[in-house]
């Protein structure tokens, strides 16, 4: 079985505890698969942290961290708290001495010694045996604090440090006093404790709230830079169907939930990051993203140059899923989940992914033939308007510019066409811009030229 196949295992085991949440499984695998955050949007009882949960237990060797965040959490109980033992002068924390391997076998020796106690013929020097060694143990304690002296040290066991995905419910209840800790993490993987700044090994942050701060609020403003960490967004509903709800109704009272079969390590799914990464992201996905771009700006729809120069790895983690070798035009539907920052733009962008994703092929064909058109009818307003055979003369000339320059993108698009019918709908353009080009050579008294020949011209 391949990784690939795996995933996807553990993705339909997944699917099969849950009802309609799909487009939210998916999206957990793909926060995973490259190490992204991911915010989700939905009423209280609509499976959140259950579907995180199902996902986390089928990957063996996973640390979570889980918090309910309210205004009274702190830093301690995400990240951890001071160990006092290391601020008593000449002590050493534990966790340093864990590291040392000459203090452990001392450890370990004592340890033994305490152990053939019972039962000992000789009990008087075995106690001795067993006070050398506690002596012994101490003088190296007590030579390895004066060597290293005492620093502040953060108990980090059980917290974000030490886990491996974290999940935080209610995110925008945390309150100012944690938001550039939090902002650290989510964004550089990164917690500063006491001077000291530190690597953390979270792979990916899952989040949930029941509503989007106000961000025109002056005191939800602070939040805006949290939420905007949150790459992938998802937004949950009551299950629709109402067969679906009586089947999962059913598994439930049955007792077919909870039986885990399909699991992966913790090493295999970072194998799978890396196998994400070697898939080809053609020049044409980069065009086609520029095009969704410039397609949502115009609309009204805000998308940071930030958001746009890192779409490339959630591409990738869909065009491996669906067992792609390079992210292929309708991988880039995964989008609809990351490009959105208000709710009410989810429409907006679904609708220019489908229009551009889908058949990309034929919103450009039918964009380069809305610009001849327009041509056309500027040829004719030129030549209607025109005082002087010159004048009529020169809209000939622009006209044949631009029916140059759209036989160029038109030539591009059919050299990059993967299927019959895309070939059919480039020569299909042709053929409409020859026939404007034909028209307008006539009507001014030319001889008409194929378009190859006038580009071969300029």
């Amino acid at each position: 079985m391949t990784l690939r196949d795996k995933m996807l295992a553990v993705m339909s085991e997944v699917n099969g505890e849950l009802a309609e949440r799909q487009e939210l499984v998916e999206n957990i695998a793909i926060a995973l698969l490259t190490r992204s955050n991911l915010f989700i949007l939905g009423k209280p009882g609509q499976a959140k942290s259950h579907s995180i949960n199902l996902f986390r237990q089928r990957i063996t060797g996973m640390r979570q961290f889980e918090r309910q965040m309210s205004k009274q959490a702190d830093e301690e109980q995400l990240f951890g708290r001071i160990d006092l033992s290391s601020l008593i002068p000449g002590s050493v924390p534990e966790a340093a001495l864990k590291d040392d391997p000459a203090y452990q076998n001392l450890r370990e020796d004592l340890d033994a010694q305490l152990c053939q106690l019972t039962g000992a013929g000789d009990a008087d020097g075995a106690y001795e045996l067993v006070k050398r060694s506690t002596d012994k143990l101490n003088a190296y304690r007590a030579a390895f604090a004066a060597l290293h002296p005492s620093e502040p040290t953060v108990q980090t066991a059980g917290k974000i440090p030490e886990a491996d995905i974290v999940f935080l419910d209610e995110i925008f209840k945390a309150n100012d006093g944690i938001l550039n800790s939090l902002l650290a993490a989510l964004n550089e993987r990164r917690y500063t404790n006491e001077g000291h700044t530190y690597d953390i090994p979270v792979i990916s942050f899952f989040t949930a709230s029941n509503e989007i701060p106000n961000f025109a609020d002056p005191q939800e403003k602070s939040l805006e830079a949290l939420y905007d960490r949150l790459q992938i967004k998802v937004i949950t509903a009551d299950i629709e169907d109402r067969g679906n709800r009586l089947s999962l109704l059913r598994k439930k009272q049955s007792g077919a939930c909870g039986s885990v079969s399909a699991t992966i390590t913790l090493d295999e799914l970072l194998a799978m990051q890396q196998e994400v990464k070697t898939v080809e992201v053609p020049d044409s996905i980069n065009e086609l993203a520029d095009d969704i771009l410039c397609e949502l700006r115009r609309s009204g729809v805000t998308v940071s140059d930030r958001k746009y120069l890192n779409f490339a790895p959630l591409a990738q983690a869909k065009a491996w899923l669906e067992g792609h070798g390079k992210v292929q035009a309708q991988d880039m539907l995964v989008l609809r989940n990351y490009l959105w920052q208000k709710p009410a733009d989810r429409t907006v962008v679904d609708a220019v992914l489908n229009r551009l994703c889908v058949n990309p092929m034929q919103a450009k064909v039918e964009e380069l033939a809305k610009m001849a058109l327009d041509a056309k009818e500027d040829f004719h307003a030129a030549r209607s308007a025109a005082a002087t055979p010159s004048t009529a003369n020169k809209a000939l000339i622009k006209l044949r510019a631009e029916l140059v320059r759209l036989y160029r993108s038109q030539q591009e698009l059919a050299a990059g066409a993967q299927s019959d019918s895309e070939t059919a709908m480039a020569a299909s353009l042709l053929d409409g811009l020859e026939q404007i080009s034909k028209n307008a050579h006539e009507e001014a008294g030319f001889t008409y030229a194929p378009l190859a020949q006038l580009e071969a011209l300029q």
